[in-house]
């Protein structure tokens, strides 16, 4: 508990100063007047204390989900009851660490029968264990002399989870699209086709679906039906140096590729094909292996939750080597990351050549908006000038890069934050439809 006097406590303490003063000018023998004002003050301070409701009758909690998608706001509640009578109005303040926001910060809730409930706005800004540091409670006496104040510890930690109710929502939204690629599936032929049943040929399919043995036996023209192809292994693997976790418009790069990710993740298990997530910066941090079935997904989600964010370079040539070591078997490796200079460019184009001899890559480029931005506005001062010429030298940096690694046969994802997960999916079901991995 805490007390602390009021502006009105100031004021009325503050307003015996001139009386005290009018009274030592015209009769200086009653001096003590001063004093007895202050005492005065004092003792309607303490009475005010005595009056008002005592803290430990307040029941003060935080009503807060456990887990929390990055990316989104979620509702919460601070609750207050008074067991008795309790005062007609209360000041709420939220406090919580820099992975989350509360707001309002401040409110004032109004109290009915001495329970209130103040509604509250989490915000998560970064993955990792949001923590609310506390909740403070005040109110004045009856007398409106003294604050009393109440502080709550804000409970257990938050976790800060990628946004997984969005990932579901695109998984959901691209699988309702015309259900396209179950459609799509069975007029694919080719040597990874799997074989799925026999129809009657029709006007517009592939001569080549014709089964010739089986038309001569039922003396009419019959078809392979065929779907794709299952039990492909895609490998997620996510830069998460420092590059990747340096803030950036919209939140860390890695916290928009660990969404892309957990979408294609999501897509591919329900496909029928095995997952791997790998992670890595100066060193592996994690590797899952190939995960098969719906059931797999939260251990994925799990696993990229528990990315942190690093400060260390990123070390491509280990990282992408020991990936390469543990695939026993040809796989479309999806790789996350991104780079700043021509020597980092460089080691990573020598690893990702050696991963493309035995699998199929698919880069994620993060596009840039405020080096384009840079690059594209127009100049009103000398300074803009210089900008604009550094950012597009990094733009065209960058695009080399992209180049070379086209010209390597590697597959290339370029979108928007916003676009990433389903222009990677739609990337992921064009390798399958075209038999690449």
């Amino acid at each position: 508990m805490r007390l602390y006097p009021t502006r009105r406590a100031i004021a009325l303490a503050a307003a015996g100063a001139p009386v005290a003063l009018a009274v030592a000018l015209a009769a200086p023998q009653l001096w003590g007047v001063a004093g007895a004002w202050v005492l005065m003050t004092a003792g309607l301070m303490v009475a005010d204390a005595v009056l008002a409701a005592s803290p430990s009758r307040l029941d003060l909690r935080l009503v807060a989900p456990g887990a929390l998608g990055l990316g989104r706001s979620h509702e919460a509640a601070a609750e207050a009851t008074f067991a008795g009578h309790g005062p007609p109005e209360i000041e709420l303040a939220v406090g919580a660490n820099a992975r989350l926001t509360a707001s309002p910060g401040r409110q004032r809730l109004r109290l009915s029968g001495g329970q209130g409930r103040a509604a509250l706005t989490l915000t998560p800004q970064r993955r990792g264990e949001g923590r609310i540091e506390g909740l403070w409670a005040r109110w004045r006496g009856p007398l409106g002399l003294v604050w009393v104040q109440r502080t709550t510890p804000g409970g257990p930690p938050i976790a800060i989870t990628p946004d997984i109710e969005r990932v579901k929502e695109q998984a959901l939204a691209l699988f309702a699209r015309d259900a396209q690629f179950g459609l799509k599936a069975q007029m694919e032929t080719g040597e990874g086709g799997d074989f799925h049943a026999l129809r009657e040929f029709q006007t517009g399919m592939d001569l080549r679906v014709i089964d010739w043995k089986q038309s001569a036996r039922h003396a009419k023209l019959v078809a392979r039906e065929f779907r794709t192809e299952r039990n492909h292994h895609v490998i997620l693997a996510v830069d998460t140096g420092r590059l990747m976790c340096a803030p950036a418009a919209g939140g860390a790069r890695v916290d928009q590729a660990i969404n892309a990710a957990l979408l294609l993740a999501f897509v591919s298990l329900k496909l029928g094909d095995r997952v791997g997530l790998f992670a890595f910066d100066s060193k592996p941090r994690v590797s899952s292996g190939a995960v098969a079935g719906a059931q797999a997904f939260p251990l994925l989600q799990r696993l990229a939750a528990g990315l942190d964010y690093s400060t260390e370079e990123t070390n491509f040539t280990l990282g992408l080597t020991t990936l390469a070591g543990r695939l026993d078997r040809r796989a479309l490796v999806v790789v996350f990351t991104d780079f700043a200079d021509p020597t980092s460019a460089e080691l990573m184009i020598e690893n990702v050549g050696r991963l493309m001899r035995t699998h199929l890559v698919l880069f994620v480029v993060f596009r840039d908006e405020e080096l384009e931005t840079l690059a594209h506005a127009e100049p009103k001062e000398p300074d803009d000038v210089s900008r604009a010429v550094i950012a597009g030298a990094l733009l065209k940096q960058r695009q080399g890069v992209v180049a070379r690694l086209q010209r390597l046969g590697a597959e290339i994802v370029d979108a928007r934050p916003d676009d990433l997960g389903p222009a990677l999916v739609g990337r992921y079901l064009d390798a399958k439809r075209r038999e690449l991995i």
